[in-house]
């Protein structure tokens, strides 16, 4: 399962990234998409090895299959509204290194495995899940990169606030 994952989650997209236009930066282009593709298989080693003590609220790390949409999302959305792939070959240099490390960090990501669906919700979050689904069928690609995103900037924002929410919460040092 998890060589498939490997393969899923990080080789077919950095292949994608790489063919459409990092090949066309030589070394850098291939270190990019290595970074990624190696991000990938720390990510799932580590998350195998933690599977037992995780907290199942967090993912230590942007998942996989996150950041595998991030990459090829961009590509989609780029391909989409028609963009020459050798304007945006730095940009795309740029997500596919965030990606690669965002992977491989300690941020903390949401993991929405908490959510109870048996449970009643606001009315406010069944419009926002239409709303979502109205978009999505509008502007599929857009959407969709825009929601990973956030997700991905999500746990820069979430270790932030623990991390403040932690120091504020810390006793004064003694004088």
């Amino acid at each position: 399962d998890s060589l498939a994952d490997v393969i899923s989650f990080g080789a077919a997209p950095a292949l994608i990234v790489y063919e459409w236009t990092l090949r066309g930066m030589g070394k850098l282009g291939w270190i990019a998409a290595f970074v990624y593709v190696a991000g990938a298989a720390l990510r799932l080693a580590r998350f195998n090895t933690l599977l037992e003590v995780a907290d199942k609220r967090w993912f230590q790390g942007m998942p996989s299959p996150a950041a595998a949409a991030l990459v090829a999302g961009f590509v989609f959305v780029m391909d989409d509204y028609g963009v020459d792939p050798d304007g945006v070959r730095w940009v795309a240099l740029a997500v596919t290194l965030f990606a690669g490390l965002t992977m491989v960090s300690n941020f903390k990501f949401y993991s929405f495995k908490t959510i109870n669906l048996r449970r009643s919700y606001p009315f406010l979050a069944i419009f926002l899940i239409v709303l979502f689904f109205a978009l999505l069928s509008y502007q599929p690609a857009t959407v969709l990169f825009a929601m990973f995103v956030v997700y991905s900037l999500s746990g820069y924002a979430v270790s932030a606030w623990l991390a403040l929410r932690k120091h504020r919460s810390a006793p004064p040092p003694a004088a």
